[in-house]
């Protein structure tokens, strides 16, 4: 794209690689870069021409990568325990921050990936100069576990496995078990993002879609109190940069401003 550079990368780690991806404006201004978070069934391809877009549009480097067993890193076959939100952010920043020479960092995910970028920012509060949540769960509600449902019925289409194996190949039954298994075990019941909450020491933007199948107006406002601004677009469901990228992009800009 043009005014863009895009480059692939491997991040070695023990006996595993992760793939990833950076894509930086040519007039760089030094500005912390943006890493992104993917979703529950989420890699690198699927966040499509958002990451260029973004980089475009804020004129700042932006880094993506699919986690371990996602896209096109290496497979895995554990189970992922109840707290893979907080260790997902506690172990893959240090890996992205070290290979990408990163100081400071704006953190963006959506989905299970916002709560990753709250978790980030959480942690890693010293760095973290901002957090965007796109489509973000804040905790275990009856209409994000209603939406697993029936998203599970649907997957069991060939058509509709199909469609997500062209981005996970072998790992797919992984993927759907690690999104539809960890969310509806009993267990889960308990979860959410308020201890990492009380920590963040940075502004937040909770951007949600009226319309979310995955989760209510609740959780862009639980996690923007008193942390920043809820932005919620109508008439928009669980992927509100891919249903409405332009008005995502001002957003965003606005408040990064």
């Amino acid at each position: 794209m043009a005014g863009i550079v895009e480059t692939e990368h491997w991040i070695e780690i023990p006996g595993r690689r992760l793939y990833a991806k950076s894509w930086t404006p040519h007039a760089e201004t030094f500005l912390p870069p943006i890493i992104l978070f993917h979703d529950s069934l989420g890699c690198i391809a699927l966040w499509r021409d958002f990451p260029q877009q973004l980089a475009l549009s804020l004129n700042r480097q932006v880094i993506a990568y699919d986690r371990l067993g996602f896209g096109r890193s290496d497979a895995r076959i554990d189970v992922l325990q109840q707290n893979f939100v907080a260790l997902e952010a506690e172990q893959a920043v240090p890996l992205l921050c070290e290979q990408f020479s990163v100081q400071e960092f704006v953190a963006c995910g959506h989905s299970v990936g916002g709560g990753m970028a709250v978790e980030a920012g959480a942690r890693f509060s010293d760095r973290c100069q901002a957090v965007i949540t796109i489509a973000a769960q804040a905790f275990v509600e009856e209409r994000t576990l209603q939406g697993i449902r029936i998203a599970q019925q649907d997957f069991r289409s060939t058509e509709t496995f199909a469609r997500l194996e062209k981005y996970h190949g072998g790992k797919t039954d992984w993927v759907l078990h690690a999104w539809i298994d960890t969310w509806l075990t009993p267990e889960r019941a308990g979860w959410s993002l308020d201890p990492a909450l009380e920590k963040l020491r940075c502004a937040v933007l909770a951007i949600h879609g009226e319309r979310d199948e995955y989760g209510s107006e609740a959780h862009p406002h639980r996690i923007a109190a008193g942390r920043g601004s809820a932005y919620i677009l109508p008439n928009t469901g669980h992927s509100p940069h891919r249903e409405h990228p332009a008005q995502v992009l001002q957003a965003i800009e606005n408040f990064l401003a």
